[in-house]
């Protein structure tokens, strides 16, 4: 390398050395909550402030949902479209809203992604408080007179993963870290005897990543708990957050000590409000422990955590196009290699686990790997906790041994919808493949699952009774892909677009064709093989298994793993 010149690694080039400074994404928020919006004015003082060029300002400022360019109304009603909503009749909800409040120039209507609210479907948001279309009316009309809305909160529940008693002390194993009762090894190892896999989606081994991000060199290291659950369908980490902010804290501090990280952060979508307070407050108790600071405990450690408020997209869950989004830039996926662990926020190493692995995290160390190992069912390690919509009775997060079958889980959850035939579910989220009656027996865990032609994903099934059109349900789960891809590479942007167009098509005529048919296999191989990040490899994946069933089939068809 020539002397003098910064080393160039793949998949940043485009950022290197561009736009240095720290992320503009808080302080648009700061002037959004201020004035309700963001004016010209605003964003040209901001400029002028920071010393960065009023064009890249506007780029974030276009790029993300969340962000408005013109004053907001009276009232904000955003509808949810996606597939569990659309399930529970959400079409005909959002067209009586429609036909409400339409010409109401008081009134914003606008249909969205997920919400995150998917076990009280057909949901909606009245000014970003979360509600169900039959209350939504009640909440508009709440809001227009001045009043505060009700803040939807659900019930709190005490889950199986909890080592700590109700009343009794926390952060036992943190402290133990912290005062030299265990290493930062002893943790790893213990973890990674364990067989803990991250529940985000992924299922990297967790105690080999944190191994990968302590081992290297350069510093500082930085550590980050990815709270943007945005896939239609799931909704269990918002859950894990709501009941359990000590334990999702806990975990993260104990990989920033680790991984010797002094700073960490928790990324969490801004829908997920009622739960950022949550975690906020939570943050107040662990400062006033002396668990947050500049000297912890006295060890002379520093650890700070903060809640970073994600300006929208779906795209932001994966862990590249997050930290694109901290670092202030366009939120994109990067090129992999380099990984996050090595090549991170800033360049630095960065650990980054999902909500649901940090939060299981202290009972493995408090019980021991082997008392994790020993929850599963079966040959499968461990406990998962499963968002479970659409055609069931009780729609919710339940937490179950990692192995339990589709039939079970769809049990505890009172079973189909008034005790109709199933159709199909989808075991893992809106990104995975359709599974037919004939599955009920598979196990929900990551190998099983691949077995069966689908995967565990982001721990979401969603059901289907009989006679629900499969093929419009795969293909609103299309258009979700299709609206939220970031645009980067072009065979996601165009080709989810071309897809969602011809099923469109079909759907509104006579059918898919064998043409149409070969076309769309066409281009879900080329999506899924040529796609920068997950979001395009896996956008057709649901429709292509769809396929298998509407031709009569009752299992859907495996998937080519390459």
């Amino acid at each position: 390398m020539t002397a003098g010149r910064r080393a160039r690694v793949p998949g940043a080039e485009a950022r290197a050395g561009r736009f240095p400074g720290p992320s503009l994404i808080p302080a648009l928020h700061a002037i959004q909550d201020r004035v309700g919006w963001l004016p010209r004015e605003e964003l040209v003082a901001l400029a002028a402030e920071t010393r960065r060029p009023l064009y890249e300002i506007q780029g974030l400022v276009s790029f993300y949902p969340h962000f408005r360019t013109t004053p907001p109304p009276a009232v904000a009603l955003h509808l949810c479209h996606d597939l569990s909503c659309w399930l529970r009749g959400g079409d005909a909800a959002n067209a009586a809203l429609h036909a409400r409040y339409d010409d109401d120039p008081d009134v914003e209507v606008r249909e969205v992604s997920c919400l995150g609210r998917c076990e009280m479907a057909p949901a909606a948001a009245v000014d970003d408080q979360p509600t169900s279309t039959a209350l939504a009316g009640e909440l508009v009309e709440s809001s227009r007179r001045g009043s505060r809305n009700e803040v939807y909160r659900p019930a709190a529940q005490r889950w199986p993963n909890d080592p700590y008693p109700e009343g009794e002390p926390r952060y036992v194993v943190l402290r133990e870290l912290l005062e030299g009762r265990r290493t930062g090894a002893d943790v790893v190892e213990e973890l990674t005897a364990s067989g803990l896999r991250g529940m985000g989606g992924a299922g990297f081994p967790t105690g080999r990543k944190w191994a990968l991000v302590a081992d290297q060199q350069a510093a500082p290291a930085y550590a980050v708990c990815n709270a943007d659950e945005s896939e239609p369908g799931t909704f269990k980490d918002r859950q894990i957050l709501a009941d359990q902010p000590h334990l999702v804290l806990e975990g993260l501090l104990l990989g920033m000590v680790c991984v010797g990280a002094e700073e960490g952060w928790v990324f969490v979508r801004h829908e997920y409000g009622p739960e950022a307070d949550r975690l906020r407050a939570e943050l107040d108790v662990a400062r006033d422990a002396g668990l947050l600071g500049d000297d912890v405990l006295g060890t002379g450690r520093r650890l700070s955590v903060e809640v970073f408020v994600s300006p929208g997209g779906y795209i932001l869950g994966e862990e590249t196009a997050l930290l694109e989004c901290m670092e202030g830039h366009r939120g994109e996926p990067r090129n992999k290699p380099p990984f996050p662990g090595v090549h991170g926020l800033w360049g630095k190493p960065t650990l980054i686990n999902s909500v649901e692995t940090l939060a299981d995290v202290p009972v493995i160390l408090a019980r021991g790997a082997q008392w994790w190992r020993d929850q599963g069912a079966g040959d499968s390690v461990g406990l998962k906790f499963f968002a479970v919509s659409g055609h069931v009775e009780r729609p919710g997060v339940y937490c179950v041994p990692m192995g339990t079958t589709v039939r079970a889980l769809l049990d505890l959850a009172g079973g189909v919808a008034d005790g109709q035939d199933l159709a199909a579910v989808q075991p893992g989220g809106a990104s995975s493949n359709f599974l037919g009656p004939d599955d009920l027996d598979a196990r929900l865990d990551f190998d099983a699952l691949a077995d069966a032609g689908s995967m565990l994903g982001s721990g979401a099934l969603v059901a289907m009774a009989e006679g629900t059109d499969l093929l419009a349900a795969a293909t609103n789960t299309l258009r979700f892909f299709r609206d939220e891809s970031c645009g980067k590479c072009v065979p996601c942007r165009v080709g989810s677009t071309k897809a969602h167009a011809l099923l469109t098509d079909a759907l509104a005529g006579a059918g898919l064709d064998d043409r149409g048919e070969a076309r769309v296999l066409e281009l879900e191989r080329t999506l899924r093989t040529t796609s920068i990040c997950g979001l395009g490899q896996v956008a057709l994946g649901p429709v292509a298994s769809v396929l298998g069933l509407q031709r009569g089939a009752t299992a859907a068809r495996p998937q080519p793993r390459s």
